[in-house]
């Protein structure tokens, strides 16, 4: 089996350069030292040095997992460039290899926007919102926040945390299934500290999505403002309007806060799903909005 951790940098990465590099290496290194007898050398391609362990090593077959698949889109320093090579060494490294018994990935973005042609398309891709298959994997359901919240009784001596209270704060996201998800890390951090509060963290860049919210027109920023008084608002998502930041409709803002989880998607309309998103969207309002345009809006 092979894990990377597709969202670690080498120490002071300045380019993308750096970031394959240090990836590149890791692997060589490794498969050098658990495949001796398959002559790899340094300066093999990765794909070549798999390819190697295979042949020697009657059909060697390996399981890829790849975590946070898209993190170095991300990165101030990769160019367009960068990201046509990326997509070239996953296409180089997974695609039509023998040596591949399965590749998994994570990650917030889809792969098909990336990928302009055929590089990635053996890829099935489940998102909690277009694709029933593993839905409930997205996040707890009711029935494992209960069990969960039965062991924090039977092991907290003084809970402060209520189970109306986990739904209230961290409930509302939903799979398409219809049914009702959680946000798993909130959840845990709330009943390993006793305590309800604000855990979520950005899935994706929070300050450059509200960028594009200001510079768009009233329509959007009207929008929110009636789901802070959780009001639903009617949206056609497309997730992979949501692949990149160039924003500029009202659909493709609300898409991609769906896709980085700020929004809920259900019948056609989204909203914030609970306590918790709904005091970021408060802070992050009053941050780029004056209080008196917001109070016009709500009357």
């Amino acid at each position: 089996m092979i894990f990377i951790s597709l969202n670690e940098l080498p120490r002071k990465c300045r380019s993308y350069g750096q970031y394959i590099e240090r990836i590149e290496n890791g692997l060589i290194k490794d498969l050098k030292d658990a495949y001796p007898k398959a002559g790899i050398h340094e300066d093999d391609a990765v794909w070549d040095a798999f390819s190697a362990v295979y042949h020697s090593y009657d059909s060697k077959r390996f399981i890829f997992i790849l975590d946070e698949w898209d993190f170095i889109f991300h990165r101030d320093f990769v160019t367009q460039k960068d990201r046509e090579e990326y997509i070239d060494f996953l296409s180089n490294l997974l695609k039509g290899k023998a040596y591949v018994s399965l590749a998994y990935m994570t990650g917030i973005l889809p792969i098909a926007k990336y990928s302009s042609g055929s590089e990635l398309n053996m890829f099935l891709e489940y998102t909690m919102v277009s694709e029933e298959l593993y839905g409930e994997y997205f996040g707890f359901t009711e029935a494992e926040v209960d069990e969960l919240y039965e062991r924090f009784l039977l092991n907290q001596k003084n809970p402060r945390v209520t189970r109306e209270g986990l739904r209230l704060w961290y409930d509302g996201y939903h799979i398409r299934q219809g049914e009702r998800v959680y946000n798993p890390r909130s959840v845990v951090a709330a009943l390993t500290n006793n305590n309800l509060g604000n855990y979520w963290t950005s899935s994706g860049p929070y300050d450059e999505i509200f960028y594009y919210i200001e510079q768009n027109t009233a329509q959007v920023r009207e929008d929110l403002v009636k789901m802070i008084s959780d009001i639903p608002v009617e949206a056609n998502v497309c997730e992979y309007a949501a692949s990149s930041m160039d924003l500029t409709t009202r659909d493709e803002i609300l898409s991609v806060m769906v896709v980085y989880g700020f929004l809920s998607f259900e019948k056609g309309c989204v909203r914030i799903p609970n306590k918790e998103l709904m005091d970021r969207f408060r802070d992050m309002l009053m941050k780029y909005w004056n209080l008196h345009i917001i109070q016009k809006f709500r009357c």
